[in-house]
């Protein structure tokens, strides 16, 4: 759009703005009337399934009933009309969700009927979903990458002033990430490692999360007479906090936390700005020793966590087996 070039330009501006605003807010409306009819739909079929055993060839008469008497329809074949099915019993028992359906958009919806095995498994990427307002190709790429296997056979481990200072913390940071667009060369050192970050950043903001923000790579901290640098420095927009990334090779080691504490020390003393909460550090490790990094974290002074990168997503069976195992033992846990 050509907007004039004169002294009037700045008084036209607000009218456009509330004019997408509107646009915006009229789109959001009608996806979630869309999700409604479908849902009523669904309701529908599942009665009649129930009461008077329709099948699957009573909904195919459905579909081409609707499509003689209504030819400009779109989106109402018996597949699509099953799916509505499916949709409504997946949900209908589980209120808490059912707001989350119809906020977004049908294609997320069948995305995670089709791929998702469990309740627990839909309802961690609808909540997902919404809150990072995925795309339905990234909806796609986080199932693929078992992103729920991955968090859920693996808790997070924060140390106890970071869960103090950022209760949300949980939900924002991961115990792995998965860095499989990275193409390294074997050996590779920390700077390949960091060079290829941020070569792909694009594709490392969206396995971080939304509202993490790039302030920059090798970011000079002075202290005294000397120059230290942090390898990566985010800012978080929901926790109000500067983020420092710490990447290691090798297996974690409990020596560099003292040198992540040293930078958020530095950071919150000469860099953070007054409104905004402390410092959190997250020191990325190609592996580590999950009773190590709790002894460690255990007198940790400052805002931090430890976590593993891979450069290639793990056997699915074995993240089955690790999320079996975990289920077992929540279940000895709490006496079932």
């Amino acid at each position: 759009m050509n907007l004039p070039a004169n002294s009037n330009v700045e008084h036209f501006l607000p009218v456009l703005s509330v004019i997408q605003q509107a646009r915006s807010r009229a789109l959001s409306t009608a996806n979630q009337q869309l999700q409604e009819l479908y849902w009523q739909i669904g309701e529908y079929l599942s009665l009649k399934v129930s009461e008077q055993d329709w099948g699957q060839g009573t909904v195919r008469e459905l579909a081409q009933w609707l499509a003689e008497h209504e030819p400009n329809l779109r989106g109402f074949s018996a597949q699509n009309l099953w799916r509505m099915k499916q949709f409504y019993e997946a949900y209908a028992v589980q209120s808490e969700l059912s707001p989350l359906v119809r906020v977004l958009s049908w294609t997320h919806n069948l995305l995670i009927l089709s791929k998702c095995k469990s309740e627990e498994e839909r309802r961690f990427y609808l909540k997902l979903a919404v809150e990072q307002r995925w795309s339905k190709r990234e909806l796609e790429q986080q199932i693929n990458n078992a992103l729920f296997e991955r968090t859920i056979a693996s808790p997070l481990k924060v140390s106890a002033l970071l869960r103090e200072l950022h209760p949300a913390a949980n939900q924002v940071f991961k115990d792995s990430y998965l860095f499989d667009f990275l193409h390294l060369p074997e050996p590779h050192n920390e700077r390949d490692l960091q060079r290829g970050l941020i070569k792909h950043l694009k594709q490392f903001l969206l396995e971080l999360g939304r509202d993490f923000c790039f302030i920059g790579q090798e970011y000079a901290v002075q202290v005294g007479q000397k120059d230290f640098s942090i390898d990566l420095l985010f800012f978080h927009r929901e926790l109000q906090a500067l983020v420092a990334f710490e990447l290691k090779i090798d297996d974690f080691k409990p020596a560099y936390l003292g040198q992540l504490e040293f930078y958020l020390e530095a950071l919150d003393r000469d860099h953070r700005i007054a409104h905004e909460a402390p410092s959190i550090g997250v020191l990325l490790c190609k592996d580590r020793d999950h009773d190590v990094v709790e002894y460690a974290l255990s007198r940790s002074l400052s805002p931090t966590l430890v976590a593993q990168y891979q450069t290639r997503l793990p056997d699915k069976a074995l993240l089955q087996a690790k999320l079996d195992e975990f289920y077992e033992l929540t279940k000895l846990e709490s006496g079932q």
